[in-house]
Formats: C-alpha cells, structure tokens, sequence
C-alpha cells in the first residue's frame, strides 16, 4: 500500500475530488493548509501600505490506497490540479507498512 500526499490550491480540489473518484478511490481526507514554495508568498496593497503575504492558503489531501492503483491516482491529481502557474502544488508518495479500519479491525488492503 502507498500514501500519496498531495499539496494543490484551494479551488482545484473539487476537480482533484471528481478526477480521483472517477478512478475508484473512495475516501480522501483533506486539510486546510497554508505555505510556500518557490513563489515566497507575494505582495499586496491594503489601504495604501503594501505588506508582504509569506504563507499562501492550500489544500493537502491524502489517500492510501493499493500499489496497483498509484499511477493512475497520480496522473489524475496531476492533470486535475495542473494551471501551469507557479504553486500548482506537490505530490508525495509513501509506503503504508499497515492499516486498520477501527470498527472491524481489519488489517491491509481491505481496511482501506
């Protein structure tokens, strides 16, 4: 099993969400995040002073699901978070050593 963690911008999830459940995947838990890569943040006015914004609000999903599927769950984050601009986010893949669903205390892939 593996962990993709992705960090995408806010108003893409809802496409993320859609191009994920097309492939079969079920469940994802998302967080509200803010950062920065490259980008640094950017400048803003507000009433006449120009102040600096360093942290830029995200998205972080994250979904474990069985190594079969992990190319494809990346290539649909891919093209569903892609603008071409900078910040269009990251993707993180780990390995999940187990997993077990609290209710029925299955183990592994079926607790996913």
């Amino acid at each position: 099993m593996k962990k993709i963690e992705a960090i995408i911008k806010p108003f893409k999830l809802d496409d993320v969400k859609d191009a994920l459940h097309e492939i079969g995947l079920q469940g994802i838990t998302v967080i509200e995040a803010k950062g920065f890569g490259r980008q640094k943040g950017h400048t803003e006015l507000y009433r006449g002073a120009e102040y600096v914004v360093d942290f830029l609000p995200k998205v972080k999903l994250e979904v474990v699901l069985d190594d079969a599927l992990v190319e494809r769950a990346v290539e649909a984050i891919q093209q569903a978070a892609h603008t071409g601009r900078i910040g269009d986010g990251k993707i993180f893949i780990t390995n999940v050593e187990e997993a077990i669903r609290v209710r029925t205390g299955e183990r592994g892939p079926e607790a996913v």
